[in-house]
């Protein structure tokens, strides 16, 4: 469970304990995140929920009953934290395409435990176009606006001149 203790402001992080033998790592949080996680009351317990899960399941599960049915959608009642949990690592190594990176924000210790979600997102956009924008940065500052943009490196032609992509 996250406590207040795991929560670095000031670096704008948080340290994830591991479960179920996954490894612990740090993770960064926007500053959107800080100020919700700040609008909390501070609990006794030091949690920033309450240790009951059996609360948040109830109120997510309220709430996605509701959703299922405004929506008229019976398929969203099917979604669980594990289907969330599912997709954030897909559009990670869809956006990527790095399998360490997505294994460290899981917290696997090991790389095939992780090749389900290539493997999901191989099915997902196996009919996607592949298309690519290219881009050619020709100093520091356009190198670091295009890396900033999810550009990936192509070819470094020389010193300043370099070839970036990214899918469309």
């Amino acid at each position: 469970m996250l406590k207040w203790i795991d929560i670095n402001l000031q670096q704008k992080t948080v340290n994830v304990t591991p479960e179920k033998g996954c490894n612990p790592r740090i993770l960064p949080i926007t500053d959107k995140l800080i100020a919700m996680l700040n609008r909390l009351p501070k609990r006794k317990d030091e949690h920033l929920f309450s240790q009951y899960t059996g609360s948040i399941r109830y109120t997510f599960e309220k709430q996605r009953t509701k959703t299922a049915q405004k929506l008229n959608n019976p398929r969203i009642q099917k979604i669980t934290f594990h289907t969330l949990r599912h997709w954030k690592a897909t559009m990670e190594y869809h956006i990527t395409k790095d399998v360490k990176h997505v294994q460290y924000i899981l917290g696997h210790k090991h790389s095939n435990t992780t090749d389900i979600y290539i493997n999901l997102e191989q099915a997902l956009f196996l009919t996607e176009n592949n298309e690519w924008i290219t881009k050619v940065s020709h100093n520091t500052e356009e190198e670091l606006q295009l890396i900033e943009a999810n550009f990936t490196l192509v070819r470094a032609i020389n010193e300043t001149t370099a070839i970036y992509k990214k899918r469309k």
